[in-house]
């Protein structure tokens, strides 16, 4: 009982006082997922087309190595985005990474964020966005994770305050809000990639709808992210292509925009490919990102 209470106080502790104070920049983004930055004509007309403002770029994961966090998979600078689109850097850690509280780890992934920053000729970032798929299991430690970012010296340098965010899976909106400035609702990813059904994993309006109703009094600012990618997965011996049709993330939109309006401030695609750029008309995207 007295571990409990100290969860329950812990969980209070680090959320007090981030209802709806949390800053979000609106416009259209989109993720940008691979491990080298390089854009061919055809992405940067996708951004140049749709208005995108910002680019939410993956530039390390972080996972267990033994004991010990490590960074992975980093991102390489073979280009930069065009003039005036800003670059978010976005850091992937995994949920095993949060089953213990690392002391340094927050520090760590903002200074390695920074240098590569510098690195690169990068000037002006104003936000920094964390990705994990935290649990019940794990929300204490990475709580007091995005708190220590938060209270690092990074948020007052240079001109104004600057952002942080993390991305909220659907299961996440019935856990108390993140101490974080906004939050980036993941809509993709929506089913189980293990199990053989009818139902697309990527995006299915029937796995959506059971937590939609948390949406209304959800009290952290959110942003909406929609899938445009596709996934193959091998079931039973069988090769299965997914993908998901224009109208399924359209209806997806109008339901959770329904519940929420504000949602449709900041319309996000995951994630810009060429493949995936052409998956869809530019009708399709006029509706996802304009409508």
């Amino acid at each position: 009982m007295t571990r409990i209470l100290y969860v329950i106080l812990s969980i209070l502790l680090l959320t007090a006082c981030h209802g709806n104070r949390g800053e979000m920049a609106t416009g259209n983004a989109v993720y940008y997922w691979r491990t080298d930055l390089r854009l061919d004509s055809t992405e940067r007309t996708f951004l140049k087309q749709y208005n995108i403002n910002k680019v939410y770029c993956r530039y390390f994961d972080v996972v267990m190595d033994g004991h010990n966090p490590m960074p992975n998979a980093t991102l390489t600078f073979s280009d930069t985005l065009p003039e005036g689109v800003e670059i978010i850097p976005t850091v992937y850690i995994t949920e095993d990474c949060m089953h213990e509280y690392h002391e340094d780890l927050a520090e760590k992934v903002v200074d390695r964020i920074l240098q590569m920053n510098e690195t690169n000729d990068i000037h002006s970032v104003s936000e920094i966005q964390i990705d994990c798929d935290y649990t019940a299991h794990s929300l204490t430690n990475y709580y007091r994770f995005l708190k220590t970012i938060e209270n690092g010296e990074w948020r007052t340098k240079g001109e104004g305050r600057r952002r942080i965010s993390t991305t909220i899976r659907l299961h996440q909106l019935s856990m108390p809000a993140p101490p974080v400035d906004y939050g980036v609702l993941m809509l993709y990813n929506t089913g189980d990639p293990r199990r053989f059904t009818e139902r697309n994993p990527i995006l299915d309006i029937r796995d959506v709808k059971p937590y939609l109703s948390r949406l209304t009094d959800y009290p952290l600012p959110l942003a909406a992210a929609y899938p445009i990618y596709q996934w193959q997965r091998h079931i039973h011996g069988v090769w299965i292509t997914h993908e998901v049709a224009a109208e399924e993330i359209l209806r997806v939109k109008q339901a959770a925009e329904q519940e929420r309006r504000s949602l449709r401030q900041t319309i996000i695609t995951y994630h810009l490919d060429k493949e995936n750029v052409n998956r869809y008309t530019p009708e399709d995207y006029e509706k996802i990102y304009h409508h």
